[in-house]
């Protein structure tokens, strides 16, 4: 079984995996703070990456794996003496390191991450196979870090270690960690990636430095799909603002359709307070079908950013500048004219959401709690 068939948490279904990636997008300022350590020889052992989801950590993870193992300190150093700093992280792709890294083969890379102990696919496999595939990182996983650095410390070469993602740990595996972080191994570097950094250990936090990878806008979120080979159909500003500036949410929101289900939403919710009952059946109906698991995941994440959106318009006084779908700016200024009806529209966010994880924990019948948030809309709506 290929790493490709296995879930994992590090990876977007229809884009190329992080360590595939040629560039990094969008993130200038995030790779340029680690070239600057690097070149005024403050390289600090630990990196905390963080930063919404899908913007780019990962990829970030590796290009500086990459890097650090194509340029061993001193192996450059020849009759003329040290080439000049490095501006960028770009490595050769026919580079040794970077066709290793690509093969998942390189031995000064150990990859933590959840779903059985070890980092090379046999070892994945072969946990996936004997259902030891976990939803955390667990202490085994940190222990075989632990035996990779003292197996490798041989060699006199560099390594890197990549968490992704930190979040995953448990309580036992973040200890485990930590104390590599209190007593850093000689020549690693720990790169986690963080997609919620305040829900880590402080300990963990205090001891690495902090890069903050920001959203994406409309040009580098379309250069960036573009580089994942992903078409982009649509209004790029709109799939920016449904994604939060996201590639990894805006490669889901396209193969799933999701900017014509938030359109198809916006156009259902303009008939409020009255509601064109035919098209809400339909929407429920769509969510019910056979397979639409994701599809109904994904309306539900967009029936509660629009009531985030609707409560944030009241909230402020004026709609988002950009339009995430046609006509949406007029429909949330006229549900949510002043903060007295944020409040109601922040409230009814908080009950619809609770619905709706308890209908789908409990597997009510997807066609009825579609119309049920629906219906809890509308009620708001009428005030």
């Amino acid at each position: 079984m290929s790493d490709d068939a296995l879930p994992g948490p590090d990876r977007v279904e229809g884009a190329p995996h992080p360590r595939e990636t040629a560039r990094l997008i969008g993130q200038g300022a995030a790779e340029a703070a680690f070239l600057d350590a690097v070149n005024t020889g403050r390289l600090h052992h630990a990196w905390l990456l963080t930063g919404p989801r899908g913007v780019g950590k990962a990829t970030l993870a590796w290009r500086i794996a990459r890097f650090l193992l194509a340029h061993q300190e001193g192996q450059d150093d020849g009759l003329l003496g040290a080439p000049p700093p490095p501006d960028t992280l770009d490595v050769d792709p026919e580079h040794p390191v970077a066709r290793r890294v690509t093969a998942m083969s390189e031995p000064g890379i150990f990859l933590l991450r959840r779903g059985g102990v070890g980092s090379t696919d046999s070892d994945r496999a072969r946990a996936f196979a004997e259902g030891r595939f976990s939803s955390d990182i667990r202490v085994d996983e940190v222990r075989g870090l632990g035996r990779f650095i003292h197996l490798s410390s041989a060699d006199g070469g560099r390594r890197v270690v990549i968490v992704d993602s930190a979040d995953d740990l448990n309580t036992q595996a973040a200890n485990a960690l930590l104390k590599m972080l209190e007593e850093p191994p000689a020549r690693t570097v720990m790169l986690l990636v963080s997609h919620q950094p305040s829900g880590l250990l402080p300990t963990i936090r205090s001891r690495c430095r902090v890069v903050r990878l920001t959203p994406l806008g409309p040009e580098d979120m379309a250069a960036a799909l573009e580089q994942a080979g992903v078409t982009l159909e649509g209004d790029p500003l709109a799939l920016a603002e449904l994604s939060g500036g996201s590639v990894g949410a805006g490669v889901r929101l396209l193969n799933l359709g999701g900017l014509g289900t938030y359109a198809e939403l916006v156009g259902l919710l303009d008939s409020l307070p009255r509601l064109d009952q035919a098209r809400a059946l339909k929407l429920a109906d769509s969510a019910a079908s056979r397979g639409a698991e994701e599809r109904r995941d994904l309306l539900f994440s967009l029936v509660d950013l629009f009531m985030t959106r609707l409560a944030r318009t009241g909230a402020l006084g004026a709609p988002p500048v950009v339009e995430a779908a046609p006509g949406e700016a007029a429909l949330l200024a006229r549900l949510a004219p002043d903060a007295g009806r944020a409040r109601g529209w922040a409230d009814c966010a908080q009950e619809v959401g609770a619905r709706a994880r308890h209908g789908r924990a409990v597997n009510l019948d997807p066609a009825s709690l579609v119309l049920d948030t629906v219906f809890r809309i509308q009620q708001t709506a009428r005030g």
